[in-house]
């Protein structure tokens, strides 16, 4: 009988790994991608900037009703709180409340408020954020700022819940300073 020529099929070892799934590969890729961009978004607003919302006039005209800033609420850990300051903290009265305004006095000073014209160590101080049509006729008592606390005013005086009313913010309150409005469009920057 004759025998066939009968070649024997030759395995030979694979030196390359098929190549992976391109489409499975990309969307590994991309949910590492928005893992970590969500998770990075989440330690910066926890931590260092928060987006907040201002309810009320009495820091108009610089932030008006509905704006929209950031807050910075590292800045304190490594600077002084500053006359000129806009803060954010807990109000005294009720813990639960956040408010915002100006820093006017600082440890050691000696403020006081003589139907609505601010006098600070003894001198007017001058006020360019306070439009003429703002000030009000209230007045308050010379008080000394005592150590880890602040006096603050709204810019809008005649609307504004101040020190005047609650007296001196304590240090342990404050936890942000508003440096950045961002809607509505036309008050895009910084906040002065």
């Amino acid at each position: 009988m004759p025998v066939d020529d009968v070649t024997e099929p030759v395995l030979v070892p694979a030196t390359e790994a098929p190549p992976p799934d391109d489409g499975l590969r990309i969307l590994k890729s991309w949910t590492r991608d928005l893992f970590f961009s969500i998770a990075f978004a989440l330690i910066i607003i926890l931590f260092v900037y928060q987006p907040v919302k201002v309810e009320g006039g009495s820091m108009e005209p610089g932030l008006e009703d509905q704006e929209r800033i950031f807050i910075n609420k590292l800045v304190y850990r490594f600077e002084t709180i500053e006359r000129g300051d806009v803060i954010v903290f807990r109000y005294p009265r009720d813990m639960r409340k956040s408010f915002i305004k100006r820093v006017i006095g600082i440890p050691g000073d000696r403020v006081r408020v003589a139907k609505g014209h601010v006098y600070l160590n003894g001198q007017p101080l001058p006020e360019p954020y306070v439009p003429e049509d703002y000030f009000d006729s209230r007045s308050d008592e010379e008080r000394v700022v005592k150590p880890d606390t602040f006096y603050v005013l709204g810019d809008h005086r005649s609307m504004s819940n101040d020190s005047r009313e609650f007296g001196l913010v304590p240090r342990a309150n404050v936890y942000g300073k508003a440096v950045f409005g961002y809607w509505p469009m036309e008050k895009l920057g910084t906040v002065r």
